[in-house]
Order: C-alpha cells, then sequence, then structure tokens
C-alpha cells in the first residue's frame, strides 16, 4: 500500500469518527432538549426570514421619537417611558436571542417573547422581594396613583340562607371570571378528571383560610352551587370541548398560494393561530412513583397560582377588579400554556432529562410570589389555623402517603414475593 492510500484511508477513518461522534452527540441532545413539533412549515414566508436590521432600525427610531419629543420636566412620565424602552430592549433580544419553545404557531417569536415576559416578570418579583411591605404598597401607586390606599373588607358569607334573592345577589362578573378561568386551566391542563379535582381542592382551600382572607367566606350554596357546579363546571366542559375540537382535528398545512379561493386563503390565515398538532395530557399517577409525584406537584403549583393572586392583591391594596389583577392572570394564562407542555414531556418522557426554559421560569415565578407572600404577610395573618383544618389536611397527607407506599412500594414487593415462591409441583418434585 503506498503512502497516499494510508493517507487518504486515515483521513476516511478520521471523518467517520467525525461524523460518529457528531451523530452522537445530537443524540445526547435530542434526549436532553426533545423537540416537540416537526420542522417548521413556512407557509407566510415572508415572516420566517431573519429581520433583525428592520427591527433595530424601528426600534431606535421609536426611541429617538420618545426621547425627543416627550416632555423633559416631568420625572415620573420619564420614568414609565425609560422602563417601557427598558422592557422593550429586553423583550427584542431576547425573540433574536432564546430558543424556540414547544410551540411555533402563531409564530415560534410570539412564546420567545411570551419567555421574555416571564422573565421580566419574575426580575420585578425578586426586586419586590427586597422592599418592605410599605415600600411595595407604595410601588402599586407608581402604576396607578389611586391604589396604596387599604382596602375594606368583603365577606360573601354574611346570609346564607338558599333564596332567589340571595343566590341573584352573589352573582357579579367575577361569576364570568370563574368561567373564564376554569376554560383557560382546561385549555392549560387538557385532562378533564384532574380539572375536577383541582376544581374541588380550591374550594376545600377556600374554606380552609377564610379566616386569613375575608372574601374567601362564602355561603356554602357560593362554593358548591354557583362555583363549583355552575361556573367551574361550564368552564371546564367548554375548554375540553374545545380539547376534544383539536384532538380530533385533521392537520394539514397548505401555503396560502396553493390555496385557489379567497375564502380558503382568509381561512388559512386564520388556521395561523390555531396549534400546528395536538398533544393530549395522559397523566397517569399511578403508573409509577415519579408520576404520581409529578401528578400532585403539577396540582401543588396550579393551587399556587390560584392562591398567590388573591395574597398578593391583599397584601398589597390592589382592587379584584383592577387591571393590573387582569394583567397579572392574563400573563400568567401565556405562561403556563407552553409551561404545561413542557412540564409533561418531563413528567412523561423518559428520555427527557431537563425541564424547559417555559416550565423552570413558570415554577421560578410562582415561588417567588410565594416568598412575597410570606415576607409581607408576616403580622397580617395573626390568628391560628382552625382545628379541623390541621386534622383535615393532616388525613389528606396521610392518606396521600399511605397510597404511595401501598401502590409503589408494597404491593411491588408481594408481587416480587409471590412470583419467586415454588408452585406445588416443584415442591412436590
Amino acid at each position: 500500500m503506498s503512502d497516499g492510500d494510508a493517507l487518504e484511508g486515515v483521513g476516511q477513518s478520521l471523518q467517520q469518527r467525525r461524523a460518529l461522534a457528531a451523530a452522537s452527540h445530537a443524540q445526547r441532545a435530542r434526549h436532553l432538549s426533545p423537540k416537540f413539533h416537526e420542522s417548521t412549515d413556512p407557509t407566510l414566508e415572508f415572516f420566517y426570514h431573519p429581520r433583525t436590521l428592520s427591527v433595530l432600525v424601528c426600534l431606535l427610531a421609536g426611541f429617538l421619537y420618545v426621547a425627543l419629543f416627550i416632555d423633559p420636566s416631568n420625572d415620573i412620565l420619564n420614568t414609565r417611558w425609560g422602563l417601557v424602552a427598558l422592557c422593550s430592549v429586553f423583550i427584542v433580544i431576547s425573540v433574536v436571542l432564546f430558543r424556540d419553545g414547544p410551540f411555533i404557531r402563531p409564530h415560534p417569536a410570539l412564546w420567545r417573547a411570551v419567555l421574555a415576559l416571564n422573565v421580566l416578570y419574575e426580575m420585578f418579583l425578586v426586586f419586590l422581594l427586597f422592599q418592605s411591605k410599605q415600600t411595595g404598597r407604595q410601588m402599586m401607586s407608581f402604576f396607578d396613583p389611586a391604589l396604596g390606599v387599604e382596602l375594606p373588607e368583603r365577606s360573601y358569607g354574611d346570609n346564607c340562607a338558599l333564596t332567589v334573592e340571595n343566590v341573584r345577589g352573589g352573582i357579579d362578573i367575577f361569576v364570568l371570571a370563574h368561567s373564564l378561568g376554569w376554560f383557560g386551566k382546561a385549555l392549560i391542563i387538557r385532562n378533564h378528571t384532574m380539572c375536577w379535582i383541582l376544581s374541588i381542592t380550591f374550594e376545600l382551600l377556600e374554606y380552609s383560610l377564610a379566616h386569613q382572607l375575608p372574601n374567601f367566606n362564602e355561603c356554602w350554596w357560593d362554593h358548591w352551587i354557583l362555583d363549583v357546579f355552575t361556573c367551574n363546571w361550564l368552564g371546564i366542559y367548554v375548554g375540553m370541548k374545545w380539547c376534544e375540537h383539536f384532538k380530533m382535528k385533521t392537520y394539514t398545512w397548505h401555503g396560502i398560494r396553493e390555496i385557489p379561493t379567497i375564502k380558503g386563503k382568509i381561512s388559512r390565515a386564520g388556521a395561523q393561530f390555531t396549534p400546528h398538532s395536538w398533544t393530549v395530557y395522559q397523566w397517569a399517577p399511578t403508573r409509577r412513583f415519579k408520576s404520581f409525584a409529578g401528578f400532585i406537584l403539577f396540582a401543588v403549583l396550579i393551587m399556587l397560582a390560584e392562591l398567590n393572586v388573591f395574597y398578593l392583591k391583599s397584601l398589597l391594596w390592589v382592587p379584584p377588579e383592577h387591571p393590573l389583577v387582569i394583567a397579572r392572570l392574563a400573563l400568567l394564562f401565556l405562561f403556563a400554556l407552553p409551561s404545561a407542555r413542557e412540564y409533561y414531556e418531563y413528567y412523561s418522557n423518559p428520555r427527557c432529562k431537563r425541564m424547559g426554559a417555559h416550565c423552570w421560569m413558570m415554577i421560578t415565578t410562582l415561588l417567588t410570589e410565594l416568598l412575597i407572600v410570606v415576607k409581607f404577610g408576616r403580622g397580617e395573618f395573626s390568628e391560628p389555623f382552625p382545628t379541623p383544618v390541621i386534622v383535615f389536611w393532616s388525613l389528606v397527607a396521610g392518606i396521600l402517603a399511605g397510597f404511595s407506599a401501598w401502590q409503589f412500594a408494597i404491593m411491588p414487593w408481594l408481587r416480587c414475593n409471590r412470583s419467586s415462591e415454588p408452585t406445588r409441583h416443584e415442591k412436590a418434585e
């Protein structure tokens, strides 16, 4: 063999090793950060081409206009515009640099912007965490000068006689809010049984925390007739019907140029704002201990997201109908959509070894809100938990612990012992 042939063989061998190493690295990357969707279908080609320079020019032009034409003597207005500009720059940078999330409709950049908003909200929470309670309440007046005033206590349990007048008086705008909230949670959870478990659990939490939050003090018919079996049922029913529609829908994505009719083109443009595909969440908590623990953790996070808003608006003196409360709920809904998808992937896929960025940020946000509630709540809730509440939740914790021990430790041990026992025929021999 000549020296040229030997060198050629060595070069081919080196190329083969590099190809194998690259394939192995790609496989490990898929396991660490799994892809949730198919390859992107750039139906609207214009929106899928890089536009970084155009975005930069528009951003700087907007900054130049604001910097030149706003009143420089108004410090509060300057501060607000400065914060808007800061957030805008961060969102643009995030859209350009962040990775794609689990969703690609209507455009991956939208969900990168949602992740950027989550980061901004978390940064605000961290700043608020290091303030005093009085300073935090004064900060709310920066967003609305009418805030920063103590709220009057409101209780819904003063007259609990089951009459038409009382039931009619209990129907307000929050009835619609209940239904819309559970409609959104049904789209996030995508499981009928789990929605009902969480719906009933939240009502039990309202009973348990009524001594701390007066607006949790409701009549029994308000808890179960108006809330659970009317508002929550309606929201869950409509939300699950939407899930069933997306589950049964046939997804065929044709380009707009391939559709001959104007009506078809408009319909395809509207379909851009629907899911590219739909994943049904099969939680199966009794399958293995990791699934059971993941199911409980997910339920705790949902309940934490629900309770945090009640405690925060009570401690920071923000009325329930204020736009800040509505904005927080809307933002958490947007944060939760991709977060739940990534959580379910981590929960159900054994090859997924790392949580996605949306899910990680969502958990961090909820825990930071909890820390603020704990810090600002010191001295606010002096009344101890009632004994029946402590006994009830101790029983619930004991039942969950006993069930997990029986299902995932005792039963497998019994099956293993039964399978290892010799049969009668073997004993006779």
